[in-house]
Formats: C-alpha cells, structure tokens, sequence
C-alpha cells in the first residue's frame, strides 16, 4: 500500500493553503466577486498560489483585487499538556 500524493506532500513540508480572492468583474467594475482557491503549497513563498495568481492575471479578464492566504500545517509535532491533577474512581 502507497502513500497518496498529498501525504507525501505533507512529509515535504507542505501545507494546506486557502486563498479568498477578491477580483472585479469585467462587466461591471464597481462589484466584487469572490473566488476560494485550496491547495498544498509551501509557505511563506506559496508558489504554487503564485503560479495560479500569475496564470489568472495574465488570462482572465477579472482584475485582481484583494488576495487572502490561510494556511495550517497538518503534520506537526504532537502537543504535550502538563496534567496538574489526577483523579481516580473507584
């Protein structure tokens, strides 16, 4: 059994990256239009976001406007909490 693609990206360094962009609308340029772009990118230079931004500016009509980046490493060190306390039953 292999390991997909996108786990494989993870072990990489890779993380999940959520872009909002905000773009005009060609027909109408006072309006705002949403579009959520996801992906495995690497932070901080998210070249993958870049390459799609790049490929949008040079062949869609839609100007960009504002563009948003979240992002969350899946695979991380686990988290140890310090347990002050420990109550038994019975």
């Amino acid at each position: 059994m292999m390991a997909s693609p996108e786990f494989r990206k993870q072990l990489e360094g890779y993380s999940l990256a959520t872009a909002e962009i905000l773009y005009r609308m060609p027909d109408h340029p006072s309006l705002l239009q949403s579009y959520i772009w996801q992906d495995y990118d690497l932070c901080p230079e998210f070249p993958a976001l870049r390459k799609f931004l790049d490929f949008w500016s040079r062949t869609l009509d839609g100007p960009l406007f504002k563009v948003t980046v979240a992002h969350c490493r899946l695979i991380k060190p686990a988290e140890l909490k310090a347990v002050g306390a420990e109550f038994r039953l019975h």
